[in-house]
Formats: C-alpha cells, sequence, structure tokens
C-alpha cells in the first residue's frame, strides 16, 4: 500500500512538473507564433486539445516504456562492447561526450526517422506525427508512443555503443539527459508557426522552414525529405536534404483520414492496412517568403 502511494505521488509531481513547463512553452511560444505566424492560425486550433494529452504522454510514457529495452541493450553492451572503451569514454570531458554523443545521436535517429516513413508496419505509427494539417510547437510532442519508443532507441543505440553514454553506470550520466533536453527544446521550435529564415546557418543547423518541408504534402518530388531534428547535413550526406530558400510549403498532412480523437489515434495503427506514406495528387503553389 506504502509503494501504491508512493507511485501515485511520483505520478502526481510529474504530472504537475509537466503542466507547468507547459504554461512555460505556452507563454513563449503562443506570443511568437501570434508577432512572427508564418500563417493566420488559431491558438486552440483543430485538435490542440488532442496534442495537449499527447504532451504529457509523451513526458510520462517512455522513461517507462524504454526501461526494458535499455536494459536489454546495457546487458547485450556489457557483454561485447570492451569495458576499456567504457573507461577511456568516461574520462573524456563531458562537453567533448556530449557533443560526439548529439552527433551519433542525430545520425542514429536520423535512420530510425526515414525508416519509419519507408517501412510501412513503421509509417502506421508515424503517420500520427504527420496528420497534422496545422503546424505549430505543440505537434512536436504528438507522437504514438511506439513511434517515440523506437526513433529515441536509434538514437541512442550508438550513443551507448561507442560508449558515449555509460550503460552500466552507478550514477545517472549527463550526456544522454542533455541529449535529450537538448532535442526535446529544439523540436518544439522547428515545429513552431513562425516565418524565420538563417540564412547560411540552416545548413548548419535545423530550422522552422528546414522542419516544415519535412511536414509538406505538396507533391512525390517534395515529401519523404528533412530527416534529421538539428544537423540538416546529415540530410545532405543521404540525399534527402531539401530547402527553397524563400518558398514554403503549400498544405501539411497525410493522404489518408485521421481522426482528431486521441483514442481513435492510438489504436489507428493496429487497424490501418500496411502503406507507405503517399503523396497527394494536388501540388498547391508553395508559400512565397514574406
Amino acid at each position: 500500500m506504502g509503494q501504491l502511494s508512493q507511485h501515485i505521488g511520483q505520478l502526481a509531481l510529474d504530472i504537475g512538473r509537466l503542466g507547468i513547463w507547459l504554461i512555460l512553452l505556452m507563454a513563449i511560444f503562443i506570443p511568437l507564433e501570434r508577432i512572427s505566424g508564418l500563417r493566420p492560425q488559431k491558438v486552440f486550433r483543430k485538435a490542440f486539445s488532442t496534442d495537449v494529452i499527447y504532451f504529457f504522454l509523451s513526458g510520462l510514457l517512455p522513461k517507462l516504456l524504454l526501461i526494458l529495452p535499455m536494459t536489454a541493450l546495457a546487458w547485450v553492451l556489457h557483454r561485447f562492447v570492451p569495458s576499456s572503451l567504457y573507461s577511456t569514454m568516461a574520462g573524456l570531458p563531458v562537453a567533448f561526450r556530449f557533443a560526439a554523443a548529439m552527433f551519433v545521436g542525430e545520425v542514429g535517429a536520423y535512420w530510425g526517422h526515414r525508416w519509419s516513413h519507408e517501412i510501412p508496419l513503421l509509417w502506421r505509427f508515424h503517420a500520427i506525427h504527420h496528420s497534422a494539417e496545422e503546424i505549430d510547437w505543440l505537434v512536436h510532442t504528438r507522437a504514438h508512443p511506439v513511434d517515440m519508443v523506437f526513433t529515441r532507441l536509434c538514437a541512442f543505440v550508438p550513443m551507448y555503443a561507442l560508449g558515449l553514454a555509460q550503460p552500466m553506470g552507478n550514477s545517472v550520466d549527463l550526456v544522454p539527459v542533455l541529449v535529450t533536453i537538448v532535442g526535446t527544446v529544439w523540436g518544439f521550435f522547428i515545429h513552431a508557426n513562425v516565418s524565420w529564415r538563417f540564412g547560411w546557418l540552416e545548413s548548419l543547423l535545423s530550422s522552422p522552414a528546414f522542419h516544415h518541408w519535412h511536414h509538406t504534402n505538396d507533391g512525390p518530388e517534395v515529401i519523404n525529405k528533412n530527416y534529421s531534428a538539428m544537423l540538416p547535413w546529415v540530410d545532405r550526406c543521404f540525399g534527402t536534404f531539401y530547402l527553397p530558400r524563400k518558398d514554403w510549403p503549400g498544405k501539411y498532412g497525410i493522404d489518408g483520414a485521421m481522426s482528431p480523437n486521441f483514442a481513435v489515434q492510438i489504436f489507428h495503427p493496429l487497424v490501418q492496412r500496411d502503406e507507405a506514406p503517399k503523396s497527394s495528387s494536388e501540388q498547391p503553389l508553395p508559400i512565397p517568403a514574406k
């Protein structure tokens, strides 16, 4: 009974913490999107309440769902990766390990994200994220738990395999925590409904324009691009970079119907037929720069 009360208390604290973060994020992004909005869009747009549920879900579920796969990963690495590698890496400055982990994690996440578009079974789950027809900061958290866990695992595996994060450490490893925090914050930013462009920096660091083109449904020649969350040059290396100098997508979303109801979306991948992502036959003109 005592343990149950403790777990309930921890859950309440986690929900309260996420509630505070949601208020802070709204205080930052809502004014930004009002001042520098790319499209005229209501704050409480279609499916806003559904995305709020996803916000709390993405803050609560991953650490629970990742316990078993991360334990299995640690077990495998403990037996096949020399312990000397972890000892050597542990002696390096945290800043170096963090920078290297950001890079290899980005490459791992790139392929996890790309596979989620190219493999029909994975697309069933990832399509929920792409079903948003209005893009803003909160769309970042619209992700099925299976989709979330798969992509994070793809990012974590190379970090742990190369010793940049310590799977068998006796204390919390700061590196994967920092990578997760930075990636989460940047994810909110690149989904934001803002018209900002960064010039030559957009080739080095992802921008809202870069990621908005990932969400486009403007035609077969422009879909399935820009899989990287932070480092666009990873897409350049693998031939999936696309970023017009001035234009923005004409529309977002997917071809198939997707209910805005949260419960329906959660069960949608279990009943959907295996189909690869398609493009729309309609090809509206991209939005020109303001």
